[in-house]
Formats: structure tokens, C-alpha cells, sequence
């Protein structure tokens, strides 16, 4: 009787030149019950193949001399290569780099940095795959190729992401730059410079579009980095509003904050770009001829910064999914709530500092929230 997998350890050959990454992945499958062997490169890796005859092979990529794609090829040319489940992993998130592991004959590929728990179902997959019969072999063949077509597409897509993000930021800035040096010209007509005033704050709305699109594709692979340094949170507001003047001024809206004279550590451009949509938000669905306050508050469990307006507000029952990316709302709620990635991007800021986001009813209006733990505080002199 044939020996299954179920019926013994099974047994994961790790090839991995970083010995972090080798040692994470021991440490995870280790855990679980499963036997690992651990290899440097890809000479060693075939070595220990031909020796220890594991029941899955989890490969890196990048690797010196011998790299994971030439190690796949070698193994599948092996006895007992042909059907051993091999797993790619790599920090590459592009097309061809998939492309290349599915043409030597990878059976699946994960990312870095990689999550313990979806590195475990792989696996488990994989083995159980092994041992199907070749209808159900077929079958799940004809799955895991609309699998990797659905891969595909996603790497397809953040990579569109990225060239539209880094190709599109230049022409803006250069809008944004000309549309100040217009507005430095004395001689302007009034109406010249209103319409200098309106390309100004046009593309400094694109800007933060692109910027918060960039961060949320750098959030999905985990390589968002929060930068913290003390703000203060009186000069941030002003700027804020200053950057809201002219759509205020065009959709007749006021807008106020209040004073607190308190600076924090925080990623200022991040809070920046996040209170700078929310009140934008706001603008949008105010009314004409109400307000909008920015309002600051301290206390000894952090900074709470709130957005309010007197519009329409948000219905209970999307108060959650408003901060979904590209969430469907009904037709009421949608002229309320949008359907985007400003409020996405906020709830990203906002939890990226170990906060959290949320709104409330301002009876009329909504009031939109962001809660930031303290960290470092300092006060500022009380020269008001």
C-alpha cells in the first residue's frame, strides 16, 4: 500500500539565500507539523531534492549563481520533479517575473512579504493536490488556470497603477507650478486670476488623487512607511483650509477651524492629504451659504480631529461602508457618501498611525472623525 502524505509528516524542502526568510518559513511550517529542509541556493536545493524527496518545494526567486526559475526547471527534470508541487516565492510583482514561473513549471506563487497564514493554505493545497486522480487533476487545472489568468490581471493592474501614478504626477506639478507663477503676476486681470486660482486648486485635487492612489497600491504591498515628525496641528489646519479656499469660495461655503496650540508627531502629509479630502467632502455637500468647521482637539489619549458640514449627513446603515474602496451605494445614499478612494485613503491614513476613522451625525450634516493616538506630544508657547 502506497504511503499517502496524510499518513506520515510531510516534508517542505525551503530554498532561500536570505537566512530570515528561510527561517521564518521553518518556524511557520514547523508550527503546523511539517518536516522542513532548508537550502541556501539552487546547487544545494537539487541536491537535497534528489536526497530527502520532499512533498513540496517552496523557491525564492532571486537568488546568486543558480536562480529560482533555472532550480524549478532542473527539479522538474528529476524523478519524481514532474509532480512534486513547487511554490514561487519573490518580492516581484510584475507580469513577466509570473510569466517566467509559470513557464518552468511553477504550481503557484506567492509575494513578499508573505502571510503566515496564506503561506500555510498553499501549502496545504499543494498537497493535497498531489494526490487527486487525474480527472480531478484535470479539473482543478482548467481552476487554477483561470487562477493565474485573475493573477495576472491583478499584477497587470498595479503595475498600470504605478505608470499612471509616476507618468501622471510631472504634468500636474508643472500645472500647479505654472498656475503660481501666473497668480506672482501683478498686471493679472481679476477674472485671469480667478481662473489661474481655479487650475491652482484643480491640480492640487489631482495631486492628492494620485498621491492617495500611490499609497493604497504601497498599503496592499505592505510597503507603506509612516514618517512621523512633530506638527503642529494649528499650522497644518490653516493650511488645510488654505487649500480648500477656492472651492469654498466657489461653491459659497465658509470655513472655520479652531485654535489648539499643541504639536504632535505625526506624518503630516498624510493627515494632510486626509483632512484635506474629508473637507473637501464637506464643501461638496454643504449647502450654500453654511460652514464647515476643521476642529482640533487634545487630550491625554490623543489628537481628535473632526470635519463637519450641514449637508444631507449619512445614513446609519452606510457608515461603515463608505470607507470601502469603490463601494456601491444606492442612489440616496451615493450623493451623500461618493463612490471612490478619498474616504478609503483616510481610513488607511488614519489606521497607519494605529488610529481609527469614523462618522456621526451632526443633526443636520455628518461629522467625520479621525482619532490618533498620542505619540510624543509637545506643547507649544501659549502666545495667543
Amino acid at each position: 500500500m502506497v504511503e499517502t502524505v496524510e499518513a506520515r509528516k510531510a516534508k517542505v524542502l525551503v530554498v532561500d539565500d536570505n537566512a530570515a526568510n528561510r527561517d521564518l518559513a521553518r518556524a511557520i511550517l514547523e508550527d503546523e507539523g511539517y518536516v522542513v529542509v532548508l537550502a541556501s541556493g539552487g546547487e544545494q536545493a537539487l541536491t537535497l531534492f534528489a536526497v530527502e524527496a520532499p512533498d513540496c518545494v517552496l523557491l525564492d526567486v532571486r537568488m546568486p549563481g543558480m536562480d529560482g526559475f533555472a532550480v524549478c526547471a532542473h527539479l522538474r527534470e528529476l524523478p519524481q520533479g514532474a509532480e512534486t508541487p513547487i511554490i514561487f516565492l519573490t518580492a516581484m510583482r510584475d507580469v513577466d517575473t509570473f510569466d517566467r514561473a509559470s513557464l518552468v513549471g511553477g504550481d503557484d506563487f506567492l509575494t513578499k512579504p508573505v502571510r503566515a497564514a496564506e503561506l500555510l493554505v498553499r501549502v496545504q493545497t499543494a498537497l493535497r493536490l498531489r494526490q487527486l486522480d487525474s480527472e480531478r487533476r484535470e479539473l482543478f487545472g482548467q481552476v487554477r488556470r483561470q487562477r493565474d489568468a485573475l493573477k495576472r490581471l491583478q499584477l497587470q493592474k498595479e503595475q498600470l497603477t504605478a505608470f499612471l501614478v509616476h507618468d501622471l504626477k510631472n504634468p500636474v506639478s508643472s500645472m500647479d507650478l505654472h498656475a503660481q507663477l501666473l497668480l506672482r503676476d501683478q498686471t493679472l486681470s481679476p477674472r485671469s486670476r480667478g481662473a489661474a486660482m481655479q487650475v491652482q486648486a484643480s491640480a492640487g485635487q489631482m495631486l492628492r488623487l494620485l498621491l492617495n492612489l500611490l499609497d493604497i497600491s504601497k498599503s496592499e504591498e505592505e510597503q507603506l512607511r509612516i514618517r512621523r515628525a512633530p506638527t503642529d496641528l494649528n499650522a497644518l489646519a490653516r493650511d488645510v483650509l488654505a487649500d480648500m479656499k477656492v472651492q469654498a469660495e466657489a461653491a459659497e461655503v465658509t470655513l472655520h477651524m479652531n485654535d489648539v496650540c499643541r504639536v504632535v508627531a505625526i506624518d503630516r502629509d498624510l493627515i494632510h492629504r486626509a483632512l484635506a479630502n474629508l473637507v473637501e467632502n464637506a464643501i461638496r455637500h454643504a449647502p450654500e451659504r453654511s460652514e464647515v468647521w476643521l476642529r482640533v482637539t487634545v487630550d491625554e489619549r490623543g489628537v481628535l480631529l473632526r470635519v463637519a458640514d450641514g449637508g444631507t449627513g449619512v445614513p446609519p446603515p452606510m457608515r461603515e461602508a463608505i470607507f470601502d474602496r469603490f463601494v456601491q451605494l444606492d442612489a440616496a445614499a451615493s450623493s451623500r457618501c461618493g463612490q471612490g478612494l478619498g474616504l478609503a485613503f483616510c481610513k488607511l491614513a488614519s489606521e497607519s498611525h494605529g488610529g481609527h476613522i469614523w462618522v456621526e451625525d451632526g443633526s443636520p450634516g455628518a461629522v467625520f472623525c479621525i482619532h490618533l493616538p498620542h505619540d510624543l506630544p509637545h506643547d507649544l508657547p501659549h502666545d495667543r
